[in-house]
């Protein structure tokens, strides 16, 4: 997942180093297509004038893609502003995007650009959809990102991001470097204290996380404020890359008195807002009791799965897709001599087997890493059959930070940046090693790296020249989600489980896994389910450990619809193929059906089948 994704910046208002607009394929259909409009400027120049607003409203973005050097160099020493006059900024920006583009005139573009136009149209609508609501991330979340109704929870807030971003994406190269992380550090005072006045804004409209998301987020940020500034990891950071780089200077000292005199004071006010705004919260899961809750949630699902459909449905098809799923798993299990007990009881069982458990230590931490770049090396041995497209793809696998865990994903994906300086980074969360049993990892893997969101990335990545930089400044949940759940679906179908069947049982648990969160979201959000009820649910549906789905829960809990995407975006994709297929008969190229996807770089699900139409009128 790009945690959700999308990790670098919950804050930000360009949600996440996903994915759009560029393609080699076009809809059936140009935006707006009734609408005739005077051209006045070509589209290629107006898009890149979008994509240069959006990196200087947006620094934290610039430095995740690496665009954050010539003129553009200043923006390294800053970091996203997380104030009430940003986000009315960004708003008043995303409209004015909308008002050029509305200008230009849909007859002359090319297909790439019909295609390029309806992208970006589409996020700018939702940005204007977002606005709306007076909490959350407003427009910026609309635009190409997720709902995120809470300044402050578990898994979003500068404590859980702003660290893991100057590690992982601010670079230590030079002198300047070093001197813009510092900046960045002395930054956080100023971020904290934004979301703090946020806070306190949304508490004044009943609007906070549930009690239990709030415990957990205020016992993260008071274990946070616990190290002492000298152990902080941001200066165990800087120091160590400093001097790997031969960067001459008191980095140590300099950056534990930012943090004592500027980050510390603004985190001791924020954890005083934030007590004081959730001492009352509500047990209740979902959003629809926030102002205007049931629109909320409508909006939440039409980010995350880019369509209209009703939580009813949805909710419909999670209860008969998880029956369909379970089915399958059954069998194998049965083939297996494992018959007693319920599909669920038998799974929970696989996950305390000691076959598939690595020791819960830091060793067994080292060899579940070693394990799982074992089994990218298997899964990209079988590109050549996947994918025409010849690709480097790079891929880190890194344990989640450990002061960032307990609110973390269980695993998540940060793109490479489009200079190639750094490769896509992959995160699993390694709190405990029991979260992760060895069967379960293989369909992880390519879910996370290849071929999914790393082979993905890997095409913005290495086609940058080629693409609209708002390509990379755009995510869509459903596409990009479902995309990696295909991936999933495409090693099984190419034979990696073929002796290997509790593999396969782990790749089936995983797609079961997808159908119960259509299930649980819309549950949580619009039929009223708890907590407890969701995992419940959850644990003996898919038997995965109580403590993992608690967490997952959670996170459902504060980024409504998200969870939506996966299933939705993975049904589409499937059908697409389903109907290629019919369609093209011995012509069709499993292969290139796979490219045309990816080449989109990710696009509303209302627009994919336009592109699939378009390979088959050139096929057949």
């Amino acid at each position: 997942m790009i945690d959700h994704a999308l990790t670098t910046s919950r804050r930000a208002f360009v949600a996440g180093l996903a994915a759009t607009t560029a393609s080699f394929a076009a809809p059936a259909v140009s935006f707006a297509a009734a609408k005739r409009r005077t051209a006045i400027a070509p589209i290629n120049a107006l898009l890149a004038t979008f994509a240069d607003e959006l990196l200087v409203m947006s620094p934290e973005t610039a430095t995740g893609l690496g665009l954050d050097s010539g003129k553009h160099a200043g923006l390294r020493a800053m970091l996203d502003d997380a104030g009430m006059a940003g986000r009315e900024k960004a708003a008043a920006q995303f409209a004015s995007m909308r008002a050029r583009l509305d200008k230009l005139d849909d007859a002359k573009l090319t297909p790439r650009q019909q295609l390029q136009g309806d992208t970006v149209d589409y996020a700018l609508k939702r940005a204007e959809d977002g606005a709306r609501f007076p909490y959350g991330g407003g427009a910026s979340d609309g635009f190409g990102g997720g709902a995120t109704p809470y300044v402050l929870t578990q898994q979003n807030g500068a404590i859980t991001s702003i660290g893991e971003f100057l590690n992982s994406q601010h670079p230590v190269k030079t002198a300047a470097d070093a001197e813009a992380y510092l900046a960045r550090v002395a930054a956080f005072g100023r971020v904290l204290d934004q979301e703090s006045a946020q806070i306190r804004d949304d508490a004044g409209k009943g609007v906070m996380p549930p009690a239990f998301v709030a415990k957990t987020a205020l016992g993260q940020l008071q274990e946070f404020r616990g190290v002492a500034a000298k152990d902080q990891s941001m200066v165990a950071s800087l120091v160590t890359r400093a001097k790997a780089a031969g960067l001459n200077g008191d980095w140590a000292a300099r950056c534990t008195k930012a943090i004592e005199s500027i980050v510390y004071p603004a985190l001791d006010r924020q954890i005083a807002a934030f007590a004081e705004s959730t001492k009352s919260a509500p047990d209740v899961a979902g959003v629809q009791r926030l102002p205007d809750g049931e629109a909320y949630y409508a909006y939440g699902l039409r980010l995350g799965t880019t369509t209209t459909t009703s939580a009813d449905e949805i909710h419909k098809i999670g209860l008969a897709q998880n029956a369909e799923i379970k089915g399958k798993i059954d069998a194998i299990l049965k083939s297996q001599g494992m018959t007693q007990g319920s599909v669920g009881e038998r799974v929970v069982a696989l996950n305390s087997d000691p076959r598939f458990l690595f020791p819960d230590n830091d060793e067994g931490r080292t060899q579940l890493i070693a394990y799982i770049k074992g089994k990218i090396a298997a899964q990209r041995a079988l590109m050549p059959r996947i994918s025409h497209m010849t690709m480097k793809a790079p891929v880190d696998v890194k344990r989640v930070p450990p002061d960032i865990q307990d609110g973390a994903a269980l695993g998540y994906m940060n793109f490479a940046s489009l200079d190639g300086a750094r490769p896509a980074i992959y995160y699993v969360n390694l709190k405990t090693t029991k979260l992760w049993p060895k069967y379960q990892l293989s369909s992880l893997s390519a879910h996370e790296a290849i071929p999914g969101h790393a082979w993905q990335g890997a095409f913005l990545a290495e086609h940058s020249k080629e693409i609209p930089l708002i390509s990379s400044m755009m995510g869509f949940n459903a596409f990009v989600e479902g995309w990696a759940l295909y991936a999933e679906q495409l090693m099984d179908e190419f034979g990696l489980y073929k002796s290997d069947p509790f593999g396969r049982i782990g790749y089936l648990q995983a797609q079961q896994f997808r159908a119960c969160r259509l299930v649980v979201d819309t549950g949580l959000h619009s039929k009223g389910w708890t907590r407890e009820q969701s995992v419940a649910f959850l644990v003996s549906e898919t038997g995965k450990g109580r403590d993992a789905m608690t967490s997952e829960t959670d996170r459902y809990c504060v980024s409504p619809g998200q969870a939506c995407g996966y299933k939705m975006g993975h049904n589409v994709i499937v059908g697409l193929r389903d109907k290629a297929k019919k369609a093209m008969g011995a012509k069709f190229d499993s292969a290139a059906f796979n490219d045309a996807l990816v080449q989109t770089g990710g696009v509303p699900l209302s627009l994919v089948e336009g592109v699939v139409d378009r390979m088959i009128g050139r096929k057949v």
